[in-house]
Parts: structure tokens; C-alpha cells; sequence
């Protein structure tokens, strides 16, 4: 990692969030440089007992921050969370406005008491008719058509990804990086709100604008009408899945070559660009033939060397063995409490050449309640009190 690239160095982040979107914002403040301080309830973010695809979600958004304990039922607790709020630069958040003020952390009066506190709330919805409304990452998917977009007519798919929660995170560190500088000139904080389903709405826009600008709704993606020559998934000797894209003329040329399609090259009624789409029910299944009879990796090699679109299908545990992935600055190690290790892609940017690869470690569940609460002026005995049934318990 450059550890000069630290922007948000003296940045203190307070983060109140459990499963992933307000968690992400955090990870992504933290990764570039802030000092990320997760407040926990005495039992711990249940997000840590969660397994099978639920596993990752708190090692892999918690990397790197600070574990704070605090029982948010108790007035010691409550007392304690406001020192560390008046410490903070930023609070993130992601709990329902009802539940914050019975921690203590009423939105208004946060605001009221820290002026200059960027509070950055991440809901299922902005203001307006829906706003109290539970939502998920996959309802959201659902109410905005992009399940519909996904999977065939019918068949509503959601992505196969929790993409709306960590674009939703990544809208949050946007819009705080952005209140951060604006408080250099006012000396004031800014109420910041990330909504999960205006956030599905920004990925459905270019089908929204379609039917606007066109009056035409778009069919599925499977479904969809193709402006390309060839865009398709096939199948090779090897019992591999392979993508192929021909989207130019030279593209289109230098694949039939390759494939030694010389008729298609040779039809007078595939030589301009509209009729060798148009013609796709009859030119895929050829070219389907001619890959099928190619052993995957030479196609592979084939279509690197001419610069043809390709893409091998892949699970995500393939990407341990990418050796793109795998190159220097690729993947971040980080270490669980317990000892063992996980490794997690980077950020996706680099900074003069070099990424920034330092996830950081996962805490232990309030392993900086101590060294956090006493730094504020907080003795043994009032953070422990503050601590409350974690300390009771313990």
C-alpha cells in the first residue's frame, strides 16, 4: 500500500451499522486513511455470527476499525456514545431514526449538540411516500425492474451480488468526502442520506431513460435485441463456457479468420454491419460450431493476440487463481481474531501507479472499548458502566 495516499489521515469516523451498506461506507473512509470506530451493543453487530453466504459480510466490511462496546440501553452508555460523537468528524449510521433515539442518537439533536458533525444515515429510502418502508437489497431489486432486467421474462432475478448495499456504502463515502470539503470553508456539518432504492434506481437508469426518450421498454437483458454482431456465450471442446464479443468490423473480421469462416467473410449479405446483425440467427449457430471444436485456452491466447472481447465463465473462487487478481497490490490479507486470515480485493483504483491494499485487521468485539473512551477522559469505572451488560457478562 502507499502509505503517503491517507487523505482522510486525523478523520474520526463514528460508525453505529450492522450487515452491509453503512458498514461498506466505513470500510471505504477507513481505507483511505480515517479512523474508523465501530460501536457495538454488549452481545456484539449480530452481522458476526452470521454463516454460509452471511459469513463474509462482517470480516469483509469491518476490516481495519476499531471495536468499541457500549450498552446504548443504559444512560451511562448513552453518556459515553455522546463523548465519542463530540470527538467525531463523521457518524455513520444505518438504523431506523426511531431506534437511534432511543440510543441516543437522535438525528436532530445530533446536530443540534455537534454542528459540526456530518452525519451520513443509510436507509432504505430517501424522504418522500416510502421512507418508512423496510427494505433489503433484494427488494429493492424487485421495485425498480432491475430483477426484471436480470432474468428472463417471468423469471425476476436479483444480481448475484449485494451490489445495491456496497454502492450504497460507496454513495456514502461520496457524499461525506464531499460534506468533509465543504466544511473546510463553513465550519459546519451536513445531514447526509444514502437510500438503497434510489441507489437501484441510478443502475436502472439507462432502461428508464430508453423508454423515456423512445417510448420503448426494454426487454430483459436475455432477451435483449442485439447491436452487435456477436455477443454470446459458447461452449468449446474442453467442456469450458466461454464469452465472445465482435463489436467493430476488424473485430468481426479477425474472428472469422481465426475460425476459418471464410464464407461469412465471403457472403455478399454479411458485409455491412446492420446485416451481419440482423443475420444472427443463422451466423451464431456457425460460429457456435467452430468454437465448440477449439480447446478453450488457445482460443484464449487467439483472441488476446487479435484483441477480441472474451472472457472465460468463471466462479468467484477462480479469482484465487487469476493471475491478474493475483499480481502484487491485487488481493489485501486480512487477520481475524482468532488468527486466521482472509484475503479480499483491493480498492478498485490505484494512486501513481501502486493500490491501496491495507484492508487492515478485524477487531475482536470491543477490544478498543478501553483505549477509545479513556483517550475522551472516561476513568475505569465509568467505562465500565458504559459497558454495561458487556462488562456484567464478562
Amino acid at each position: 500500500m502507499d502509505q503517503n495516499f491517507r487523505p482522510l489521515e486525523g478523520i474520526r469516523v463514528v460508525e453505529m451499522s450492522h450487515m452491509i451498506m453503512g458498514p461498506s461506507c466505513g470500510m471505504f473512509l477507513g481505507m483511505l486513511g480515517a479512523e474508523v470506530v465501530k460501536v457495538e451493543p454488549p452481545e456484539g453487530d449480530k452481522t458476526r455470527n452470521l454463516t454460509g453466504m452471511g459469513r463474509p459480510f462482517f470480516p469483509l466490511f469491518n476490516r481495519g476499525k476499531k471495536s468499541v462496546q457500549l450498552d446504548l440501553k443504559s444512560e451511562d452508555g448513552r453518556r459515553a456514545l455522546d463523548a465519542l460523537l463530540a470527538s467525531a468528524d463523521v457518524f455513520v449510521e444505518n438504523f431506523r431514526d426511531a431506534s437511534l433515539s432511543k440510543m441516543g442518537a437522535d438525528l436532530d439533536e445530533l446536530r443540534s449538540r455537534h454542528p459540526r458533525l456530518i452525519v451520513a444515515s443509510h436507509k432504505g429510502f430517501l424522504s418522500g411516500p416510502y421512507q418508512d418502508r423496510t427494505a433489503l437489497d433484494e427488494v429493492v431489486q424487485m421495485m425498480t425492474g432491475l430483477a426484471y432486467m436480470t432474468g428472463p421474462t417471468g423469471r425476476p432475478l436479483r444480481v448475484g451480488s449485494s451490489a445495491n448495499d456496497i454502492m450504497g456504502g460507496l454513495f456514502g463515502a461520496f457524499s461525506v468526502l464531499a460534506a468533509l470539503m465543504e466544511r473546510k470553508e463553513t465550519g459546519r456539518g451536513r445531514s447526509l442520506r444514502v437510500g438503497l432504492f434510489e441507489n437501484c434506481l441510478l443502475l436502472v437508469a439507462q432502461h428508464m431513460v430508453q423508454f423515456e426518450l423512445e417510448g420503448t421498454n426494454p426487454p430483459p437483458m436475455p432477451e435483449r435485441t442485439f447491436s452487435w454482431p456477436v455477443y454470446d456465450i459458447f461452449d468449446t471442446t474442453d467442456g469450458r463456457q466461454m464469452f465472445v464479443g465482435a463489436v467493430t468490423e476488424g473485430q468481426w473480421t479477425a474472428l472469422c479468420r481465426l475460425l476459418g469462416l471464410d464464407e461469412l467473410l465471403a457472403d455478399p449479405g454479411l458485409q455491412a454491419r446492420m446485416d451481419q446483425i440482423e443475420a444472427r440467427d443463422r451466423t451464431i449457430p456457425i460460429v457456435a460450431r467452430a468454437i465448440a471444436s477449439r480447446q478453450s485456452e488457445r482460443l484464449a491466447e487467439a483472441f488476446e493476440k487479435l484483441g477480441i472481447p472474451y472472457a472465460p465463465i468463471a466462479k468467484p473462487s477462480d479469482m484465487y487463481s487469476d493471475p491478474h487478481v493475483m499480481r502484487p497490490g491485487g488481493l489485501a490479507t486480512s487477520r481475524l481474531p482468532d488468527g486466521q486470515s482472509f484475503r479480499a480485493p483491493s480498492l478498485p483504483f490505484d494512486v501513481d501507479g501502486i493500490m491501496l491494499t491495507g484492508g487492515g485487521d478485524v477487531p475482536a468485539l470491543g477490544q478498543d472499548t478501553g483505549a477509545v473512551l479513556g483517550s475522551l477522559g472516561l476513568d475505569a469505572e465509568a467505562i465500565g458502566k458504559a459497558q454495561g451488560a458487556a462488562r456484567r457478562a464478562a
